[in-house]
């Protein structure tokens, strides 16, 4: 057995984790705010991802200024979104929201592709050293990079949640809309939050994944890995959503490790969340720290 393999593999599987885990973070952001699962989502990612790509290549930006406006082009973009296309849909059956999301994703992958074409172009070079040496191990410079600010960002929903205003009407908006808006919360700037939240953060995880595989229109795909970690978490649960893209990173890269090793099937690291997804779904419904809606009949 390849030891140093399997802990190469395993610390990817962390880094991994932590940036499933802060997307997942915001499909549990606007589920628990709206209801909604938002199945754009990794278009989030993909737009990010252009739009800072664009910015330091096209206005020869610094990263250290071009990612910030990229953060703050996406907050305004979630708030646009969620004001013209979706406000217009509340009290609509859920469905059709989501069939809207879809169709969200549709408009906004073509519209990339025709904007940018379909190759993948790579990022101007961003650290002076592209790897760190851990353990023994290279790893590149920007996994190393979005694992702080993923931790950073974990950090802050924490507190996010708990102690700022914001968060607090959106924990109650969450609960009961109704009650929340009786308590004179605005359940219509709770859902603009939320959206606008949500595209930062994974415009976040669009550019470091941007950074290390070059920017396409396949990023948008990493939406979909997450959905797993989603549903293994919790939809409503933002805890559980941390720990499924820790378990989903580090299945995918362990599920690498035994078809390389002895299977030899080749697909594995693709294919074995979804597996464990089935699986989930079949014994766990709810996910490991997901609220059991109990209905009476």
């Amino acid at each position: 057995m390849n030891f140093e393999l399997l802990f190469q593999l395993l610390i990817n599987g962390v880094i991994v984790g932590a940036l499933y885990g802060v997307v997942a973070m915001s499909f549990v952001l606007i589920y628990k705010a709206s209801r909604i699962v938002n199945f754009a989502q990794g278009e989030f990612l993909l737009i990010g991802a252009w739009t800072c790509w664009w910015l330091l290549t096209s206005w020869q930006l610094p990263f250290w200024i071009g990612f910030p406006i990229t953060l703050a082009f996406m907050m305004a973009f979630g708030i646009l979104l969620q004001v013209v296309v979706l406000r217009p849909m509340i009290g609509e059956p859920i469905i059709s929201v989501i069939m809207v999301t879809i169709g969200l994703s549709i408009v906004f992958q073509a519209l990339m592709k025709w904007i940018f074409g379909v190759f993948a172009k790579p990022f101007p070079p961003i650290f002076a050293s592209q790897t760190m040496s851990i353990f023994g191990l290279d790893v590149q410079t920007v996994y190393i990079a979005s694992l702080v600010v993923s931790l950073l960002i974990m950090a802050g929903f924490g507190w996010f949640f708990k102690y700022s205003k914001m968060g607090l009407a959106m924990r109650a908006t969450a609960f009961d809309q109704q009650v929340a808006q009786s308590l004179g919360i605005s359940v219509r700037q709770v859902f603009a939050m939320s959206w606008a939240i949500s595209a930062m953060v994974s415009a976040v995880a669009g550019v470091v994944v941007g950074v290390v595989n070059g920017v396409s229109s396949a990023l948008s795909f990493f939406g979909i890995k997450v959905f797993p970690a989603v549903i293994l978490g919790g939809l409503d649960s933002v805890v559980g959503a941390v720990l499924g893209g820790l378990i989903v990173g580090l299945l995918e890269n362990f599920a690498h490790f035994i078809d390389s090793q002895w299977l030899n099937w080749g697909n594995m690291y693709e294919i074995a969340p979804f597996y464990v997804l089935i699986i989930i779904l079949m014994i766990k419904p709810y996910g490991l720290f997901g609220t059991k809606d109990i209905e009476r009949v």
